[in-house]
């Protein structure tokens, strides 16, 4: 039996929070995001100044919002931000968008590429093609999707999910220990990568500032290949507001909040960094744009035919770090929305025994595991980053409000360089989403995309108004009995 009335233990640490933050920014994006922006530069320089960029305005962001969670550490993180800025409907409006795709479909589509990589190491079974293209479903504004596709690596992905759910459902102490496990091999497993390939002797550090003798940019053309690369790199730094979920489990979320943000962030740029060294030792430029898997190439040609087993290796480690992080985390989200009465009522439930959001944790699981057998995932995910980075703006926004509405409440944390350095941030994201909303527009009048993605994910966020409707019509209709 569930019981509403407890609560959570504070069990999460220090380096337990250092590692959530990691774990869900690190995925399999450091093993192929570079060779994209080599791509689209051509320049070492310039591939290591986009990483400095995004990474800077990742780690600003994430302080604006340290300020507001150590003002305010309640479960739920930035649902719960939203709340006290802007009231119950806006709020519903993210935790919706979160539970649909960003914190479902973006964990199974990243679960799905662990178990792509498993198939280096054991044969998964396979339907014909005939067979597979046999049972389609057509859903209207999206296109047809196949479900038997991929039937192998769709069902060991299922099987990493759940298994992993049942981790975070057992103990968050366990779940946060198997994530700080994770977190260290996956560095651990980047410092090898680093290492290894200098000391190698395989490749030479002049292409560290050798130019590209294909690509050249100047103007404008440079202009809009740099957004674009920082736009890139801004995905992989994504995930790190996971730790902001679990900020009600957090012991002393006021001091170890902001300083698992500071120091995860930062171990994460010095990371992408680093590893892109590597590979452009390794690899010039050229070779490196030219590469669907920069990691496996780089480490071939330093370690010979046992180099894409060592990658694969890695990546299955990294991805399920990741998977780790966004299965313990969100969760606390659906509880919170439940707990205020904007959701299903069962999801507000606490395990007497283990002291975890058990319901809302089996229903991710239900859901992720939906969009892994529909596959649609990818494209889900993909259409929410624009509704991610609109919140964002809100949150951003949402701290001169605060500062403003509760000038004399406590803030053990405040973010640095207050209003010049938040409003900054605040106009370069504005910027971001017009840029982003603009390129996808045109990509469609082009004919280069079926739908308008931005767009399609403002208009699948709005789909969750009647089910705010429904649950605020029974909560007003429960008060009156």
């Amino acid at each position: 039996m569930m019981d509403e009335d407890k609560t959570f233990r504070r069990s999460i640490g220090l380096w337990s929070a250092v590692a959530i933050v990691i774990g869900s920014i690190i995925g399999s994006g450091i093993f192929i995001r570079p060779a994209d922006i080599a791509a689209q530069l051509g320049s070492p320089s310039l591939i290591f100044l986009v990483w400095v960029v995004a990474g800077g305005f990742t780690f600003f962001n994430a302080l604006i919002q340290a300020e507001v969670g150590a003002m305010l550490p309640e479960t739920g993180g930035q649902y719960a931000f939203m709340r006290t800025m802007y009231g119950n409907f806006w709020a519903y409006l993210y935790g919706w968008a979160q539970f649909a795709v960003v914190n479902t479909a973006g964990t199974a589509a990243i679960c799905f590429i662990g178990a792509q990589y498993t198939e280096y190491f054991i044969s998964l079974p396979h339907f014909s093609a005939a067979t597979e293209q046999s049972f389609v479903i057509h859903l209207p504004a999206i296109g047809n999707i196949f479900p038997l596709q991929n039937f192998g690596v769709k069902c060991l992905t299922i099987f990493y999910l759940t298994v992993l759910t049942i981790i975070n459902y057992r103990s968050t102490s366990f779940g946060s220990g198997v994530q700080r496990f994770l977190t260290f091999i996956k560095i651990l497993s980047i410092a090898f990568i680093v290492f290894g390939f200098f000391i190698s002797g395989k490749g030479s550090f002049e292409n560290l500032s050798q130019e590209s003798s294909v690509i050249h940019h100047s103007g404008l053309t440079l202009i809009s290949a740099f957004i674009a690369a920082v736009t890139g790199a801004l995905y992989s730094y994504d995930g790190w507001g996971n730790v902001i979920f679990v900020v009600g489990e957090m012991k002393s979320p006021r001091k170890n909040l902001p300083l698992s943000l500071i120091a995860g962030i930062a171990i994460c740029i010095l990371c992408y960094i680093t590893i892109t060294a590597a590979y452009l030792y390794i690899l010039p430029v050229d070779l490196a744009a030219h590469s669907s898997l920069v990691a496996s190439d780089a480490a071939q040609k330093a370690f010979g035919s046992v180099g894409g087993g060592i990658i694969a290796g890695f990546i299955i480690i990294s991805v399920l770090g990741c998977v780790n992080a966004n299965i313990l985390t969100p969760p606390r989200l659906t509880f919170a929305m439940s707990h205020h009465k904007e959701f299903f009522h069962f999801a507000g439930k606490i395990h007497p025994r283990f002291h975890t959001p058990a319901n809302a944790l089996w229903l991710h699981l239900g859901w992720m595991i939906f969009t892994v057998l529909i596959g649609s995932f990818y494209m889900l995910a993909d259409m929410f980053i624009f509704v991610t980075w609109c919140f964002n703006l809100m949150m951003i926004y949402g701290l001169f409000i605060l500062r403003k509405k509760y000038p004399e409440a406590e803030r053990p944390f405040k973010v640095w360089g207050y209003p010049v350095l938040p409003f900054t941030i605040l106009i370069l994201t504005l910027s971001y989403l017009v840029l982003t909303l603009y390129s996808d527009i045109t990509s469609y009048l082009e004919g280069r995309v079926p739908i308008i993605n931005s767009v399609f994910g403002i208009a699948f966020t709005l789909a969750g108004v009647p089910l705010f409707l429904f649950f605020r019509k029974k909560l007003l209709t429960r008060n009156k009995e």
